[in-house]
Order: structure tokens, then C-alpha cells, then sequence
């Protein structure tokens, strides 16, 4: 199945620019075909899901909400009306008199995602792979797995001969999974998208590079400068707009001076009248007499929040650093100095301000879609779009030099970028 992901991969990335936008737009044609047939598969899996008792959050990732499948399709297109990515020249230049080097962008090769609960993860990332032409291996939860399969075979079906469809392998047993992360000869990188232990399993047990993020613990700092109507509308926005969502809000930290005011008080009625369990720190305990935290580090995936207390932007940043995951980090403030303070020294791939947390998304972002998002610093960081899924070749044209010992040569390293 790796074998032949490689395989169709070249053969796609032999296609003229305009042949693989076609493909990506036959693939958001054929979502939309089959709509009624996707929704009948993804309804068996959420009853499946529920009769199991299995958690709301995960069921809530799990099930296709109405207007899911025309969004995906729209992003799809969207994604294949961008700028062609594949051989991109990124910088050109004049080694010596008639010796060119060209910097290119290049397919990273064949892609292993391992993903859990969301199967219209399943159709973003299998859009983004064929817009970068790398080859994909897909595999689900089984709390998908009728969704993963009617999906898989309508994308696949709507790919041409001249690729074929084992461009995008399914993985449908969790034993295979072993296998298939000691196929680093085959394998060019492993996206886990799922839980904390999923990715540490994954990370521990291949050669493979593996490209993702365990956790997302995501912070939302109120500053004493902050205006609290927008402070109410953000914060909020960043817990309840899906709190299973790995950029929902999971800490709340607001600064001392806002609990000798209404500021925090503001802050906690909005929450609760939304329906958030709140949970706090040593110093919010104290004050708004809450149950403790069973910890910092600790990701709710739902309608429950930590609060603490800070002395200032400060305290603020070290508190991310000491207990967050890197993932997205907010401040609210309108004191300039204080949120640069924050937005230069946050060392997260995705850094706010006076703006939720959920904007972190690769739509959103502008990247048509998202394969998921990075907290590594190696190679992508951030919500990860078809760049991320690309490295660089070298080309270099000639006219017959040779090195010879370099004798003779005039080395102009000239940029000639057109």
C-alpha cells in the first residue's frame, strides 16, 4: 500500500498544474454527488457512538453537522484555485557564467496520518496530499469507520487512471499500524492527530519523523488594560465555539488588579451563564472560592475551564511556559507595550491578540485546509497547509563545467530570482 502511495504520487506530480487542479475539483464535485450516501454512513457511526456510551466530545467530532459536506467541497476548491506548489522556484541563482542553481519546492513523498473521531479530517488532508503530490495513508478510529470508508471511496473513485486511486491508501486495523511505522524506507512522515497518548505511542515506536501536536492546552490572558466587553466576547468565543476543538480556551489567567475591580467577576458570571464548569488555580480558589484544578496541564476537550490569577503579563508568560503546550495563546489587552511584551516573548506556533484562540485553523488561516496543526519547531509549526507538506530539490543547469579543482572558475553567486 506505501509501495503504491510512491508510485501514484510520481505519476501525479508528472501531471500539468492545470491536471491536478482538475482532480481536486472532481473530488469536491463527487462529496457533494454523494452527500445523502456520506450522511447515511456518518449517522450509523454517531448512534454506533452513542449506544457505546461513548464521550460527547468525541461524538461531537465524529458526527458531520449539516452544510459539513459543501464547506469541505469549498475549501477543496478553494485549495485548488491557490498558486500550483509543486516546483515552485524559490530562489535562482548565478553560480558561475552559464551555471544556474534553482531552489525548488518538492513533495515530501508518502504521508502517514493517523487520526482519531473526525472523519472530515479524512477529506482535508486527503485534498491537501493531492495538491502537494505526495502519496497518503490513512488511518481512523474506529469510531469512524463507516464514515473513513464511504468517504475514502468517493475520493479515490474520483481520481483518474492516470493516477490512480491507490494514490490514497485506507488503513482499516489498528495491528497495521506497527507495521507500518517501520516503514521508513517507504514512509517520508508521520502525522498523529488525536489524543496525547496516541501521539506519545506513535512517537516512541518509529524512525519515521513524526509532525504534530499532543496537546492543546491554549491560554487566554485578560490584562488590567483590557477592555472587558471585548475581554467577555473572546473569551467566551474561545471556550464555547467548539470546546472540543484542540484551540478551544482550556486556561483562563487574569490579572490581580481585574479582582479588586468587577473585571474577574465579569468574567465568571459570563461563563457560568454560558454553562462552563470552572476549576482554579491556588489563587483563584481563594478568591472566587472554585474547586481546585487537578492540574494545569490539563485539556477539558468541553464546557469546563481553569482560572488563575497572575500579578502580570509577566507571570502571565511563564505560566504558558511552565504549563502550556505551545499550541495558541491569547492576550487581551489595550496596552500596546504589554501585548508586544507577550506576542514577542509566547514561545507558541500560534500567538494572539484581542483575538480567540479558534482562529487558529488552517482555514481560517488562508491555507484551504489544514493536515493539522504543529507544535514542533522542526520543519512546520502552526496550523499545517500544503507548504508544510513540501521540501526543496536542488536544480542546477548547466553547459558542460566541470569542478576540476575549481581551476578556472569565477564563482559570482549572483541572485538572478526572476
Amino acid at each position: 500500500m506505501a509501495v503504491a502511495a510512491r508510485e501514484s504520487s510520481r505519476r501525479l506530480q508528472a501531471l500539468s498544474s492545470q491536471d491536478r487542479k482538475k482532480i481536486l475539483m472532481g473530488v469536491a464535485d463527487a462529496l457533494e454527488a454523494n452527500e445523502n450516501l456520506i450522511k447515511i454512513e456518518n449517522e450509523a457511526d454517531v448512534a454506533a457512538a452513542q449506544l457505546a456510551g461513548l464521550d460527547k466530545s468525541l461524538i461531537s467530532r465524529l458526527a458531520l453537522k449539516p452544510g459539513k459536506i459543501e464547506s469541505l467541497a469549498n475549501s477543496i476548491r478553494v485549495l485548488a484555485n491557490m498558486e500550483d506548489p509543486i516546483g515552485h522556484v524559490l530562489k535562482r541563482t548565478e553560480l558561475a557564467d552559464g551555471l544556474v542553481l534553482e531552489k525548488t519546492s518538492s513533495p515530501l513523498g508518502v504521508l502517514l496520518i493517523v487520526f482519531e473521531s473526525r472523519p472530515d479530517a479524512l477529506v482535508q488532508i486527503a485534498s491537501l496530499a493531492i495538491r502537494s503530490g505526495n502519496g497518503l495513508l490513512l488511518k481512523g478510529g474506529k469510531e469512524a469507520k463507516r464514515s473513513n470508508a464511504i468517504l475514502h471511496k468517493v475520493i479515490t473513485t474520483a481520481i483518474p487512471d492516470t493516477v490512480g486511486g491507490r494514490l490514497i491508501g485506507l488503513v482499516t486495523s489498528r495491528d497495521e499500524i506497527p507495521d507500518l511505522l517501520k516503514l521508513d524506507d517507504v514512509i517520508d512522515l508521520v502525522i498523529p492527530r488525536g489524543s496525547n497518548k496516541l501521539v506519545s505511542q506513535i512517537k516512541s515506536s518509529t524512525k519515521i519523523p513524526v509532525l504534530g501536536h499532543a496537546d492543546g492546552i491554549c491560554h487566554v490572558y485578560v490584562d488590567k488594560s483590557a477592555n472587558m466587553e471585548m475581554a467577555k466576547r473572546v473569551v467566551l468565543d474561545a471556550k464555547i465555539d467548539y470546546p472540543a476543538a484542540c484551540n478551544a480556551m482550556e486556561t483562563l489567567l487574569v490579572h490581580q488588579d481585574l479582582g479588586q475591580t468587577s473585571g474577574l467577576n465579569e468574567l465568571i458570571v459570563a461563563l457560568r451563564t454560558e454553562g462552563v464548569t470552572l476549576f482554579g488555580g491556588p489563587r483563584a480558589c481563594k478568591v472566587l472560592n472554585l474547586p481546585e484544578a487537578h492540574s494545569f496541564h490539563h485539556e477539558y476537550n468541553s464546557m469546563a475551564c481553569t482560572v488563575e490569577i497572575v500579578d502580570d503579563v509577566y507571570a502571565a508568560i511563564n505560566h504558558i511556559h511552565q504549563h502550556g503546550s505551545a499550541h495558541t495563546d491569547c492576550i487581551i489587552a489595550e496596552d500596546q507595550d504589554v501585548a508586544e511584551v507577550f506576542l514577542c516573548q509566547v514561545d507558541s506556533a500560534a500567538v494572539f491578540h484581542n483575538a480567540s484562540t479558534r482562529f487558529c485553523d488552517g482555514a481560517r488561516f488562508g491555507l484551504g485546509a489544514e493536515v493539522g496543526i504543529s507544535t514542533s519547531r522542526i520543519h512546520a509549526r502552526g496550523p499545517v497547509g500544503v507548504e508544510g507538506l513540501l521540501t526543496t530539490r536542488w536544480i542546477l543547469r548547466g553547459c558542460g563545467q566541470v569542478v576540476n579543482g575549481d581551476k578556472g572558475v569565477i564563482y559570482t553567486h549572483k541572485d538572478v530570482s526572476l
